[in-house]
C-alpha cells in the first residue's frame, strides 16, 4: 500500500510539478500556534511537511534549527506531546504528508515498537533520521514492515559516492539530497560539484530526487532544475517565522509564492 508521501510524489509526477517541502520545529511558537502553521502550509499547497522533533544535541543542524529546538524543549515539547498534536491535526482532516525529522535516540528511548505503533496511530507518514546510517537501520526497518507504518526516507550527501546505489536500493518516498557539507542553514553554500553529484543520484534513483540544506528562494535551485524533483526549505523558513512572530499568514504567503516560483523555473 502506498502512503501519503508516495501518493503525493506520484500526483506531482503526473502533473509534471516539482515538490516543495518545508521544515518546522514541532511545538513552536506553542502547540496551538504550531497547529495553525500546519493548517496554513497545507492551505498554501506545500507537498510534504517535515516536523522537527526537538532534541538536545541536533548534530546535523546549524544554529537556527539548534536554537529553535532549544526554545521548543524549554516550552516542554516532547515526543508524546507531538504525537498528541499529530492526532489532533489528523482529526481536523489534515491530509498533508508529514515526516518526522528526528534523531535516533529519541525513538530508541521511547521504545522502537511503541514508537512505530504511535506513528501509525497518529498518522505519521515518514521518518528522516540523519544520525542513523544504512548499516544501522536493520532493527527499525524490520518494525517498519508493519501495515501503515511510516517509510524511512534516505539521505545522501556529496561524499556518499559509491554508497549511493546501496543506500537507494529499496528506498521509498523520495531521496533527500544534502546539498553541501556541514550542517543545515548554510545559505546558498552548495557543494562545488553539486550538479555532478545530483546527476549521479538521479541516474540510480527510482524515486524523486529532492534537494535540501541552504535553500531560501526558488531561484536558488534554478541551475539544478533539470536534475531535481523538488526542494526543501528549513532554516530560512524558521528565520522567516521568527521574524514574523509565527504568524500563519506569513507562512502561507511564503509557501504559496515559493511553490509557484519553483514550478515556473
Amino acid at each position: 500500500m502506498t502512503n501519503r508521501i508516495e501518493q503525493k510524489m506520484l500526483a506531482l509526477r503526473e502533473k509534471k510539478e516539482k515538490a516543495f517541502i518545508t521544515y518546522m520545529t514541532a511545538g513552536l511558537p506553542d502547540m496551538a500556534g504550531c497547529k495553525k502553521l500546519v493548517y496554513a502550509q497545507e492551505q498554501a499547497g506545500i507537498d510534504v511537511l517535515e516536523l522537527g522533533i526537538p532534541f538536545s544535541d541536533p548534530i546535523a543542524d546549524g544554529p537556527v534549527i539548534q536554537n529553535a529546538s532549544y526554545q521548543s524543549i524549554q516550552l516542554g515539547t516532547n515526543l508524546k506531546k507531538v504525537f498528541v498534536l499529530m492526532k489532533e491535526i489528523r482529526a481536523k482532516g489534515v491530509e498533508l504528508p508529514i515526516v518526522f525529522m528526528m534523531y535516533y535516540n529519541t525513538a530508541l528511548y521511547f521504545g522502537l515498537q511503541q514508537f512505530v505503533e504511535e506513528c501509525i496511530a497518529s498518522g505519521v507518514d515518514g521518518l528522516i533520521i540523519p544520525d542513523l546510517p544504512l548499516e544501522e537501520q536493520g532493527e527499525l526497518k524490520e518494525i517498519l514492515k508493519r501495515e501503515n507504518a511510516p517509510i524511512l526516507i534516505q539521505l545522501v550527501s556529496p561524499v556518499s559516492g559509491d554508497r549511493i546505489p546501496r543506500i537507494l536500493e529499496d528506498a521509498r518516498g523520495f531521496v533527500y539530497c544534502v546539498s553541501g557539507m556541514g550542517v543545515t542553514g548554510q545559505s546558498g553554500n552548495f557543494h562545488r560539484r553539486i550538479q555532478q553529484y545530483l546527476s549521479e543520484v538521479k541516474k540510480v534513483s527510482k524515486i524523486p530526487v529532492i534537494m535540501g540544506f541552504g535553500i531560501e528562494q526558488a531561484k536558488d535551485v534554478a541551475p539544478m532544475k533539470d536534475v531535481i524533483d523538488g526542494a526543501i526549505v528549513g532554516s530560512h523558513f524558521i528565520k522567516l517565522l521568527e521574524a514574523n512572530d509565527y504568524l500563519p499568514k506569513a507562512a502561507l504567503e511564503y509557501c504559496s509564492t515559493f511553490k509557484k516560483e519553483l514550478n515556473e523555473l
